[in-house]
């Protein structure tokens, strides 16, 4: 039989074809008149059996090799995705693939599903915006709102709005930092306010007012609010502006409560949430998890974590047996020939094989025997071999999540210049 894909004509046995019946090519030999041979194939020539195929021959080329030698892999000069397409049209499974080349084949799909829910996002965004398309005065105003507020790259408004926002969170983590010295600590604890003191609390107040009013805009030129409330950088910044009006609730109503005869429970009360508050305010530095809107390196990372959670679950699987095999080990170790008792229990040296495998070695517990030391250098050998496995995987990831996330930003960058 002739066959003749793109141009490239194949003389093969028909003994070849019929190793694969369920094949495109295998149903040749059943067809019994013209139609159904032109079902299966683009043209046939009757005087002298040829069939063609308007298909790629370089794809169809690796085919002959799989149904010749039983081989098929993956070109390297072809797109995944267009060899994917071409073993549907001759229906050869993708399970005859060799594994190295349906690992790459399933990378690829994972990157064109995430293309597409990107592309999605974008045609959502352009949508949206031609909803507001009128020529009327709202509809202008809220536009250039969306433009200011999501897209920093729109304009020279949109720049400034993102410089402000970033500087406002560089403020406050100096301010929090500044908040935890020790003589600002004295000073709260015996309930005085100096000029620092109230000075701090006139810059928090303006930084959280900055970030209510940044909120306040982005929700209202969001056209799903519900959409808009599940982001997961929106989350973010609810929990980083309540606790700074929780605070002022509770300290106004502990001020009415001390005024009053009587309140000594009350004020006790009051005193354990005020524990629970300064948890509240030390989530401020949530803040910097911000900079994810216009840092292009922290949405890499956490694109990297979001697909590496089968990497992040064998290296904690990794740690967490090691540390079973060794804490054991060196308890023996140290309280039948150890010459202190620093390993009093195997729960307790979980923690020392913990610093040991991550190679950290805080030194608060020491193996003193020579047994116990095998044991040591035999753990924080293991443990950066079995930390170096899925790093490497994770490095590729974390490059190629942000090669994928550069080259979205430019078409989106080209988008908004056409």
């Amino acid at each position: 039989v002739i066959i003749n894909v793109g141009g490239i004509k194949y003389k093969v046995p028909w003994t070849t074809l019929e190793n694969c019946p369920l094949t495109r090519l295998g149903k040749l030999k059943s067809c019994n008149n013209y139609d159904e041979i032109m079902n299966i194939c683009d043209d046939y020539d009757v005087s002298c059996n040829e069939f063609f195929f308007d298909r790629n021959p370089s794809a169809f080329r690796t085919i002959m090799t799989f149904l010749t030698a039983g081989k098929l892999r993956l070109l390297r000069e072809m797109c995944a995705l267009s060899f994917q397409e071409e073993l549907v049209y001759w229906g050869i499974e993708e399970d005859h693939l060799e594994w190295c080349c349906k690992k790459r084949l399933r990378q690829k799909e994972e990157e064109a599903a995430e293309a597409r829910l990107y592309e999605g996002e974008m045609v959502f965004s352009e949508t949206t915006q031609c909803a507001f398309q009128d020529n009327s005065r709202l509809s202008l105003c809220m536009r250039k709102l969306r433009d200011m507020v999501e897209n920093p790259h729109s304009g020279i408004p949109g720049k400034i709005f993102a410089c402000i926002s970033i500087s406002f969170v560089a403020i406050t983590a100096v301010s929090l930092c500044i908040s935890t010295m020790p003589d600002v600590r004295e000073e709260e604890d015996r309930g005085e306010c100096s000029q620092k003191c109230y000075d701090i609390f006139v810059l928090e107040t303006v930084c959280v007012a900055w970030f209510s009013f940044e909120f306040l805009l982005r929700s209202i030129q969001a056209e799903d609010k519900c959409a808009f409330l599940k982001t997961p950088l929106n989350i973010i910044d609810i929990l980083a502006i309540l606790p700074f009006y929780i605070s002022l609730i509770v300290d106004m109503v502990s001020t009415k409560n001390s005024s009053k005869p009587g309140a000594g429970a009350g004020n006790k009360y009051l005193e354990r949430v005020g524990l629970v508050l300064r948890f509240l305010r030390a989530l401020r530095i949530l803040y910097v998890m911000r900079l994810a809107r216009h840092s292009l390196g922290l949405q890499t990372l956490g694109l990297t974590v979001r697909r590496c959670t089968r990497e992040f679950g064998l290296l904690l699987l990794f740690l967490c047996v090691a540390m079973a095999l060794f804490s054991p080990l060196v308890f023996l170790a140290e309280s039948e020939l150890g010459a202190k008792q620093e390993f009093t229990s195997v729960p307790t040296s979980y923690w020392w094989a913990v610093i040991s495998m991550t190679t950290v070695g805080y030194g608060d517990m020491v193996p003193r025997s020579i047994p116990g030391q095998v044991v040591a250098l035999s753990s924080i050998l293991s443990g950066i071999l079995l930390m170096a496995f899925p790093v490497t995987s994770i490095f590729h990831t974390f490059s190629r999540s942000y090669s994928e996330l550069k080259e979205q930003q430019q078409r989106a960058a080209s988008r908004e210049m056409r």
